[in-house]
């Protein structure tokens, strides 16, 4: 009587090799109880046959679990170019409309409608969802394009004198290393530039909203120019007024001008501290990325800006 066996470690003559990548199958141990009797050679057989087709099954299995993988990745990586197409032709349209609009300031009611629209389809499609967590992105100049703010419109209608008094820029910078942010304001004349400016502090409320409170207003000083640019007429009250005969008074206050060009302008920027605990505000950033940023801030004023640098300034 044959001895019993508890484990044999049984192969076939040859290594078995894989139908699909022939590599060589490892060897298959089994396991009996010690009082079986040893399996027949047919029945061994039978049982590394089917470990081998186990086996390739399993890589078969695997591929094609690494391909369905593959082809769902290849299928879903074109869904996220039609929305980057999306935003930018969002991004597109709002320039356009917001053409001519004097920041918001001559908008039609029909141009204000589109604008907001352009706004909200802009906002459902914010890549950053979590702005105040985004410092880098919020951090730098952003160059105001459109706002609903009317407390600016008597500012920005400096332009009804637009030969004279001009609104050159209107920015807003993030300083997020020493969570400070700056408003400013540029104008320029036939005589000087100078600027006008809120210095603040900001803190995070939400993933969203910041709050600023200001410190200070700063009036920087002005830089005359070094030539006068006089236009031949200006409109005043609906009346087209020659300026003319004055191009030779001008011209002799340019020569003064000149000479005191460069004392004026060394001169520091006045700065002065902003002590009411009224001074304060809040900002909602409802969509941001690298070129746009739209904001809402108190009574639901909108603003619309631009980064410094990006084509949509141009």
């Amino acid at each position: 009587m044959a001895p019993s066996i508890s484990i044999l470690s049984m192969t076939s003559p040859a290594p078995a090799v894989s139908a699909r990548r022939g590599s060589p199958v490892a060897p298959v141990a089994f396991a009996f109880d010690g009082s079986t009797h040893f399996p027949t050679l047919r029945a061994a057989r039978r049982l590394t046959l089917r470990a081998v087709a186990s086996d390739a099954e399993d890589e078969w299995g695997k591929e094609l679990v690494d391909q369905g993988g593959a082809a769902a990745s290849v299928a879903e990586a074109p869904a996220e170019a039609p929305a980057a197409s999306e935003v930018a032709d969002l991004k597109v349209k709002l320039k356009e409309a917001l053409y001519g609009t004097e920041r918001g300031m001559r908008a039609s009611s029909d141009t204000r409608a589109e604008v907001i629209e352009l706004i909200t389809q802009l906002e459902a499609r914010n890549p950053t969802p979590a702005p105040t967590e985004a410092l880098t992105l919020l951090n730098g100049k952003w160059i105001l394009a459109y706002t609903s703010f009317s407390q600016l419109f008597p500012l920005l209608g400096a332009r009804s004198l637009p030969q004279l008094v001009k609104v050159e820029e209107i920015s807003q910078t993030f300083d997020s290393e020493n969570f400070a942010v700056q408003n400013c304001i540029k104008f320029s004349g036939p005589l000087a530039t100078t600027s006008v400016s809120t210095n603040a502090k900001f803190e995070i409320r939400s993933p969203k909203r910041v709050q600023i409170k200001f410190d200070e207003g700063v009036i920087g000083t002005p830089q005359l120019t070094d030539s006068i640019v006089l236009p031949e007429k200006f409109e005043f009250l609906g009346q087209n007024i020659d300026l003319t005969p004055l191009k030779g008074i001008f011209s002799s206050i340019e020569n003064a001008a000149s000479s005191v060009a460069r004392t004026i302008s060394g001169q520091p920027p006045l700065k002065i501290p902003i002590k009411t605990d009224n001074a304060e505000s809040w900002l909602l950033t409802t969509y941001l990325d690298d070129e746009l940023r739209i904001s809402r801030s108190d009574g639901s004023s909108i603003f619309v800006l631009f980064k410094e640098g990006s084509i949509l300034l141009y």
